[in-house]
């Protein structure tokens, strides 16, 4: 394959259908784009004939590895990013559907003020169009208790769905687009983070060596969500995981002590919720997410 100049990364995880649509949008995407460019579908070992539908696609930019088990959502990326011939890397979740243009209004945007940021996020939509919070603040403590008890993400406080060009503290690992030398110059997403958080641990990195992080609205992606979850409960308990990763990585062992209380106190509320509605998921879930915060 000859040298791109943007590698598309996508990591699928027997989401069959929703994968093959992300890869076709980005096909119309580019019809008429001038950009040279790959697409590199991760699959984590799928066993829904992920393999066999997209081979059905029969275009030269597209690229498949096929691991023999699940691998994560960091780890297959940084797996696409090593074999990625592209100077500028587009990581795309599989339940994404692009929309018009917007990659190519995302790729030139980057390229016109590249000096000025690291990192760009699009605007990510639900299925019926409307804006989904896909950036906003770092972690900090008050930010995450106002997540978990004050419906955060409701009012903007926690994350929110910029209407003007903004610089921000991270955006969401569903729609990054930035420069390989960047992303290698971080070495990649941590691996140890299975699925979830692993853009939060990425862009606090990337700040403390004092990259920037911007959101731009103009390039807009419909963002299915939680596609290879199947359930609500395991991406709960992957933020839980994600967090206290998180926080034992970068943080000191009050504000790790801070977190964990929080976390419980929010597991004991969730189970007592779900005791007194008699709601059997919630009290499955938040016994299980009580059980994985150890306070000592």
């Amino acid at each position: 394959m000859n040298s791109c100049q943007l590698s598309i990364i996508i990591v699928s995880y027997n989401t069959q259908k929703i994968t093959f649509d992300c890869i076709q949008s980005i096909i119309r995407s580019l019809i008429n784009s001038t950009i040279s460019y790959e697409i590199i579908v991760i699959d984590n070992a799928s066993s829904d004939n992920t393999i066999n539908a997209l081979k059905k696609i029969n275009v030269k930019q597209l690229r498949i590895i096929k691991n023999k088990k699940n691998l994560g959502f960091g780890k297959a990326n940084n797996q696409g990013v090593k074999i990625a011939q592209g100077e500028y890397l587009l990581f795309l979740n599989s339940d994404i559907i692009v929309l018009n243009n917007s990659i190519e209004k995302m790729f030139k945007f980057y390229k016109q003020n590249e000096k000025k940021f690291n990192f760009l996020g699009g605007k990510l939509l639900n299925k019926n169009l409307t804006y989904q919070p896909s950036c906003g603040s770092m972690y900090t403590l008050p930010i995450i208790f106002a997540h978990l008890f004050l419906k955060g993400d409701y009012w903007g406080l926690t994350r929110y769905s910029p209407k003007r060009i903004k610089k921000v503290d991270w955006i969401s690992g569903a729609c990054i687009l930035t420069k390989k030398e960047y992303f290698e110059k971080l070495k990649g997403f941590d691996e140890k983070i299975f699925m979830y958080m692993e853009e939060i641990d990425l862009f606090y990195r990337a700040k403390k060596l004092g990259m920037k992080i911007f959101f731009y609205p103009d390039a807009q992606f419909i963002h299915l969500g939680s596609a290879s979850s199947n359930q609500r409960t395991y991406p709960i308990l992957q933020v839980y995981q994600g967090l206290l990763y998180f926080y034992q990585k970068h943080y000191d062992f009050f504000s790790n002590f801070l977190l964990k209380l929080m976390l419980k106190l929010k597991a004991l509320i969730g189970i007592l919720i779900g005791k007194i509605s008699k709601n059997n998921y919630l009290i499955n879930t938040y016994e299980k997410a009580w059980s994985l915060v150890k306070l000592v």
